[in-house]
């Protein structure tokens, strides 16, 4: 199981995460900004408990953010 979190406030919408792993990452219509699939927010993290297999595409959206705010880790 591995744990991704996302601090969405400082999303700059520049959509890395969503060309690394479309199947876990989305741009809102709303407001230009990407987000987590499947998470829950708490304190202004989103939260998501997902399966090892997207371990290496979320790993590569979490290098791939210019704000450094996608932080993915085995739990």
């Amino acid at each position: 199981m591995i744990r991704i979190t996302q601090q969405r406030a400082k999303c700059i919408g520049c959509h890395a995460c969503v060309d690394a792993a479309p199947h876990r990452w989305r741009v809102s219509r709303k407001d230009g900004k990407c987000t987590l699939i499947g998470s829950k927010e708490k304190k202004g993290w989103h939260i998501a408990l997902v399966d090892e297999e997207e371990w290496p595409a979320n790993l590569i959206a979490e290098k791939n953010c210019p704000v450094k705010i996608i932080r993915v880790e085995k739990v």
